[in-house]
């Protein structure tokens, strides 16, 4: 029995060491973009700079040219890549929605005593950039850099409504096991929602939760964002939903507006 407990404890020793290992990895990979991030370094430089032999530097370099973190030129030397530059550019485009969005929805929880969220399209999911608390003694569970399916959420409705019904239809079937016997309620409700412009949550994502969207759009009256109230169910009755698109939509607007877009009725 001794021999046996003896090799489970060095079994169970093992995952540590190789998360240890791969998270220095991580942190040399990591060093390597902090000490490119002022322009070209050599391969020579790198390593004096990281304290590293030339081949480990080489190596780390190598696999974050490979992933166009970095790129390299044979005279030049390792500068940041074109991931990077689009990292940098989403993270900028992100931190402007929420400074302009902040205030207009401070405004829209006050003005409604519920839960505002404000999201963006992130790959395949929604990224909730901002909440701002209700008044009401309501636990919400999201919160901000959280990730939501598309089609379960109203933020994720909202930024969908001028996709093409085959997408709606790609977006239900990957994120819903049973999706064949719900998917006609589901786009039926998306034909009426693209028609007025909004979104509901019916507790679809969340247990005794219902939420009113609405989307955002930038100065090429594309879909950038959404925001939406969210409420317990107990507040959010049919009559109160449908009294509320005209007050989110006006949110949305006036966020818009901050980011130039312009009324094509007006």
């Amino acid at each position: 029995m001794a021999k046996i407990e003896k090799k489970t404890k060095q079994s169970d020793a093992a995952p540590p060491e190789k998360t240890t290992s791969g998270a220095q990895t991580l942190m040399r990979g990591l060093d390597v973009l902090e000490a490119v991030r002022d322009g070209e370094v050599t391969l020579k430089e790198l390593s004096e700079r990281l304290g590293l032999t030339r081949s480990t530097a080489h190596r780390l370099a190598t696999a974050l040219v490979e992933r166009r973190f970095l790129s390299f030129t044979p005279r030049g030397g390792y500068s940041l890549g074109s991931v990077i530059l689009a990292l940098g550019s989403y993270a900028r485009d992100q931190i402007e929605f929420a400074h302009v969005a902040r205030p207009i929805l401070e405004n829209l929880a006050k003005e409604t005593e519920d839960t505002v969220h404000f999201g963006v399209f992130d790959g395949k999911s929604v990224l909730y950039l901002e909440k701002v608390p209700g008044r009401r003694r309501v636990v919400i569970s999201s919160h901000v850099g959280e990730r939501q399916p598309i089609t379960t959420t109203g933020l994720g409705k909202a930024l969908i409504l001028e996709e093409t019904e085959e997408a709606w239809e790609e977006m239900y079937a990957s994120e819903n096991d049973e999706y064949s016997s719900t998917l006609p309620v589901w786009l039926e409700r998306m034909r009426n929602y693209s028609k007025g412009d909004y979104a509901f949550d019916l507790e679809e994502n969340e247990d005794r939760v219902r939420c009113v969207s609405a989307p955002v759009r930038d100065v090429e009256n594309k879909i950038v964002a959404a925001v939406s109230v969210s409420s317990a169910a107990q507040y959010m009755d049919d009559e109160r939903m449908q009294s509320l698109i005209p007050v989110v939509q006006e949110a949305t607007r006036q966020i818009s507006r901050e980011l130039g877009w312009r009324d094509p009725v007006n």
